[in-house]
């Protein structure tokens, strides 16, 4: 699979508008402001492909890229505290609505920030999705900003922080390093070929 072989498609503001699904979807989940740009530009080889907001919960629409096979799916950032009740209720039902729909969802990567515990906005997002029967990973992000017994430290706690998802597939990403990119690609190519078949 080629990731460097990605484009914008479309941008979808409401779940009625988006088109029926044709190829596999992998879709990127977080809050504002925890580097799911930085991820999805890494992941392609791109600079700018997903937009890096300077404000955080900017982004209000569902993004459609298409790369080589697939569909990268940007959904908007969750949980800025300035946003509107009636952006927040938007949000809501922008989500509901898509993953509601009869589409060929292949995985949701959904992001959390290694340095803090996962937020109640993470925890209900992981619960929606597991609830659902979603196949998703977590990716903890941002890991070059903790010294390494910062880092294990974060580690233990996350264990704990996660309790109840130990079989989900967990991965560490910096988009400073790069690290964790060469897996990230590995397992979305497997997921993307396994909905392929």
């Amino acid at each position: 699979m080629n990731y460097n072989n990605a484009a914008f498609e479309y941008a979808y503001g409401s779940a009625g508008q988006i088109k029926p699904s044709v190829l596999p979807e992998v879709i990127f989940s977080g809050r504002s402001n925890v580097g799911k740009s930085s991820l999805i530009n890494k992941l392609v080889n791109r600079k700018a492909l997903a937009r890096v907001s300077a404000t955080p919960g900017k982004t209000a629409t569902i993004n459609f890229f298409r790369v080589d096979n697939f569909h990268l799916v940007d959904l908007p950032g969750y949980g800025y505290a300035k946003v509107s009740h009636s952006e927040k209720e938007r949000w809501a039902k922008l989500m509901e609505g898509y993953f509601s729909q009869d589409r060929k969802f292949a995985l949701v990567v959904q992001i959390i920030d290694i340095r803090h515990a996962p937020s109640k906005d993470d925890m209900n997002m992981i619960e929606y999705l597991h609830s659902i029967g979603m196949p998703f990973i977590i990716v903890a992000t941002k890991k070059d900003k903790l010294k390494k017994m910062q880092l294990l430290k974060r580690r233990e706690e996350l264990v704990k922080e996660l309790e109840g998802y130990e079989d989900v597939p967990k991965f560490e990403f910096s988009a400073e390093t790069g690290e964790g990119v060469d897996e990230l690609r590995e397992y979305i190519t497997k997921c993307v070929d396994e909905a392929l078949c």
